[in-house]
């Protein structure tokens, strides 16, 4: 199906010229001679016709331009129209619900692109999978700044349980995702508690690195975040005997030179000349731990 296109120009710009090779016609108030020559030399402006379905994406990826860099409440219909090159009422045969339907349209596009951020190979260092996962996800966080702040931040006069739901199914994409790399599909409710700490922290870290001005550069935001989900694991693992043993998996196929081991060498002298916590087994014992 083909949109329809407007009528051609040419046509009516020789019939202009015709009216103004009339003896008199100048003297008559038309438009002068050497304007309508200038108006009928040179190529018509083209004008390229879409598919519904290409119209339909080239709206939704304009909106998400738009949507990624101001406040949804302050972007409007005509600003989409002007920015796609065309009409509004045309907007609105492709988006009949207006503003609302736009914006949960390119809501969904823009989720559908984060949950692929976490699709990843079930091979390598589970550390190594994390980190290119992050990678791409913080990509996106720096290109949609102002979009995924008003989104996670919530308060937009366009926010709805349509729109909360889509963020919430990104969440769960996200944690099935490491679940699945973890290779436990029906995780208990300490490992499940740990994964989705975890993905909040990531989302917090985000928004935190917007408002500092993008600080510090998203190469050490990436790895402070491995890290982070290294802790998390780690201490979950101390509690949990299904924690203990996905993580024990996982570091029997890390590289000594990968994050794990680099975190644990910088741990080290932090906890140099504290072994008086460890006096008496009382860490082995658990006496502090409500066990």
């Amino acid at each position: 199906m083909r949109e329809d296109s407007p009528a051609p120009l040419t046509r009516r710009r020789r019939r202009a010229g015709r009216r103004l090779s009339r003896p008199g016609a100048e003297r008559r108030g038309a438009v002068p001679h050497h304007y309508a020559a200038s108006m009928s030399s040179g190529p018509a402006p083209a004008y390229r016709r879409l598919s519904v379905d290409e119209r339909r994406s080239q709206l939704l990826a304009t909106s998400l331009t738009l949507f990624a860099h101001r406040p949804p409440e302050d972007v409007s219909l005509d600003d989409v129209a002007v920015a796609a090159g065309v009409s509004r009422p045309l907007v609105y045969r492709y988006f009949p619900g207006g503003k609302q339907q736009l914006y949960e349209a390119a809501l969904r596009s823009a989720a559908d692109e984060l949950e692929l951020c976490f699709a990843e190979p079930h091979t390598g260092p589970l550390t190594t999978r994390l980190a290119r996962a992050l990678d791409r996800y913080l990509a996106f966080v720096d290109e949609h700044d102002a979009g995924f702040t008003a989104l996670l931040r919530g308060g937009s006069v366009v926010e709805t349980s349509r729109t909360n739901a889509i963020v919430d199914e990104v969440r769960r994409s996200a944690a099935d995702q490491i679940f699945v790399h973890l290779q436990t599909p029906a995780p208990g409710p300490a490992l499940r508690m740990a994964v989705r700490t975890w993905i909040a922290a990531v989302e917090a870290a985000s928004l935190i690195w917007l408002d500092e001005g993008k600080q510090p550069p998203l190469r050490e935001l990436r790895d402070w975040l491995v890290d982070h989900f290294i802790a998390v694991a780690t201490a979950t693992a101390a509690r949990d005997a299904e924690a203990a043993a996905l993580v024990r998996g996982a570091l029997a196929v890390e590289s000594a030179d990968g994050p794990v081991a680099a975190l644990a060498l910088r741990i080290l002298p932090v906890v140099e000349g504290s072994s008086h916590l460890l006096s008496e087994g009382r860490g082995a014992s658990g006496e502090n731990r409500g066990t």
